[in-house]
């Protein structure tokens, strides 16, 4: 499990470059088993698009890349 955490933890280090390209970013708060807590933050986190990033976006990329049960939970 801890390697699933540490391959979670570098693909979304990987993808923040998109979301910093549009004066977001993200933060990791915890990750338990296959479940993700996510914090939004700059203009991510205010964007009305805030869930479709998280689930159409990074949680879709991280589910294909790496495994299909990876969940995330936007924490505010």
């Amino acid at each position: 499990m801890e390697q699933l955490q540490e391959q979670i933890r570098t693909k979304l280090n990987e993808l923040r470059v998109h979301l910093q390209a549009d004066g977001g970013d993200l933060e990791i708060v915890d990750i338990k088993d296959k479940t993700v807590m996510l914090r939004l933050q700059g203009a991510c986190g205010c964007c009305p698009h805030a869930m479709m990033t998280i689930k159409s976006g990074l949680e879709r990329i991280l589910r294909e890349e790496l495994d299909n049960e990876i969940t995330i939970e936007r924490v505010m």
